[in-house]
């Protein structure tokens, strides 16, 4: 039981809901899927994903090969580095400037 302030989440991907988005992670790897579902700590549900696959001689080197993942992919939000929408971004408020 977690009598705690519940946790607002940090963007409002309703917006983004059934769009493509490209996803970053921590160590390099990167996919573009369909998001589905998330929760407030920015856990990701994306569907029809494809990742970008690096070049094997240079691991930090993004290939223009990309591989199809079947099935709903779970992206936990430890590993997230960035999350943007494939069509257009947005520009958001600064969270770390105090009014």
């Amino acid at each position: 039981k977690n009598d705690g302030p519940k946790r607002d989440a940090i963007l409002d991907l309703s917006k983004f809901k059934n769009e493509k988005l490209r996803v970053k992670f921590i160590g390099g790897r990167e996919i573009i899927g369909v998001l589905k579902g998330y929760d407030q700590l920015m856990n990701l549900v994306l569907d029809n994903v494809e990742e970008s696959l690096r070049d094997p001689d240079d691991d930090t080197v993004l290939t223009e090969k990309k591989r199809q993942l079947n099935g709903l992919v779970v992206v936990r939000s430890p590993l997230l580095l960035t999350v943007s929408p494939v069509e257009g971004s947005e520009v958001i408020e600064n969270p770390f400037t105090k009014e």
